[in-house]
């Protein structure tokens, strides 16, 4: 028999099987529009057989009438219908109370939930803050004790997070400078202006290009491997071992990460722009048969010395806030291997962000000062 039912007075009567294929062309609908009172009984005198199906269909329904202040009241239910029943209620609230939760969204919850962003920013703010004035302070601690700067380690830094990045910086900033040059080229030609060139690529790779996509390369490559390496000694706990051993922690692992990157980014920006600038030279050569002798030329009369000096100045600059961030970073580990993956990628975004808002900072002075 076929899941039937039939009203009498205030009663739902329920006769036959109420299984998942008995019960797949019924409808809450077809239930819910007959306009009840305030109670309803369900009645399953004739109920022969009842699975999780079935029970779920009536949950669902007595959910509905319910939200509507319909009382529910269910009668003679066998053993095992009632402990199914009993079964499935109890996570068929908890799924209603979830789903009521999730589709519950109004202006107040919105608010609540932007403040509780907002208050976490502050926080990460604040810690940030307070983790760049404890770096000013072992700097000037290694200033009234100069025995105190591992030198060593400084040098360490210096060849392995930025002199071993020369290959990549090298590659990128020729590939930079020739598809700088060759878009100008072309658009130069049609106006009979080949020699500006020498402008476009001079200017633009030594004030702008150069230092930030040497700064975003940096970023990906020594940011990652910061906030990785600080985030497993913090795992292992040889941070606070040394913090216990009465070893500062900034001195011994901050400074001379951070140090290394201020001092090496000139370095490696002098690099990128020489290699840039070699590749405009390159592409001018060929398409617009500009020689090495006339670029340079060229070059030495239109760039001025400006430009390349704003570029070396931004380079310590950058490599400051990637040093400071993804230290910061790994600080942040908490004692779980997946937070590593978390942090580092946080260091990553997050250096190469601020370099890119404070290159957009330094474009916007820099312009309005005349320089």
């Amino acid at each position: 028999m076929s899941a039937k039912f039939e009203f009498k007075n205030e009663s739902l009567v329920i006769f036959g099987i109420w299984d998942k294929n008995s019960i797949a062309d019924l409808k809450l609908k077809d239930f819910i529009k007959k306009n009840f009172k305030q109670n309803l009984i369900f009645d399953f005198k004739h109920l022969e057989f009842i699975d999780t199906a079935g029970v779920r269909f009536f949950l669902a329904l007595e959910y509905d009438l319910s939200s509507k202040g319909i009382k529910i009241e269910k009668l003679n239910l066998n053993p095992n219908a009632q402990s199914l029943f009993e079964l499935c209620q109890k996570n068929y609230q908890r799924i209603s109370q979830i789903k009521k939760s999730k589709t519950k969204s109004n202006l107040k919850e919105y608010f609540i939930e932007l403040g509780i962003f907002t208050h976490t920013l502050l926080k990460i703010l604040k810690k940030f803050i307070n983790f760049t004035g404890a770096f000013f302070v072992s700097v000037f601690l290694c200033f009234k004790k100069p025995r105190n700067f591992r030198f060593i380690s400084f040098l360490y830094h210096i060849e392995n997070s930025s002199l071993k990045a020369l290959p990549i910086i090298i590659l990128t900033s020729l590939l930079i400078g020739i598809v700088l040059a060759y878009q100008a080229a072309y658009q130069l030609a049609q106006f009979g202006a080949n020699i500006f060139i020498v402008d476009l690529v001079g200017i633009s790779a030594t004030r702008e290009l150069a230092p930030l996509i040497s700064a975003i390369v940096i970023a990906g490559r020594s940011a990652s491997s910061y906030t990785a390496q600080i985030g497993v000694m913090k795992i292992t706990d040889e941070i606070a071992a040394m913090n216990t051993m009465g070893f500062r922690s900034f001195e011994f692992i901050v400074l001379p990460r951070v140090l290394a990157l201020v001092v090496a980014m000139p370095l490696i920006v002098a690099v990128s722009d020489f290699v840039s600038i070699f590749g405009g030279m390159v592409i001018a050569k060929i398409n617009l048969d500009i020689s090495f002798e006339e670029f340079l030329k060229r070059f030495a009369e239109a760039v001025a010395l400006k430009h390349v000096i704003i570029g070396l100045i931004k380079a310590p600059m950058f490599g400051f806030l990637i040093g400071i961030i993804a230290c910061f970073r790994g600080f942040e580990v908490k004692n779980t291997t997946s937070s590593i993956g978390i942090y580092t990628t946080k260091s990553v975004v997050n250096a190469i962000f601020w370099v890119i808002a404070f290159d957009a900072i330094f474009s916007v002075v820099l312009t309005q000062m005349d320089l």
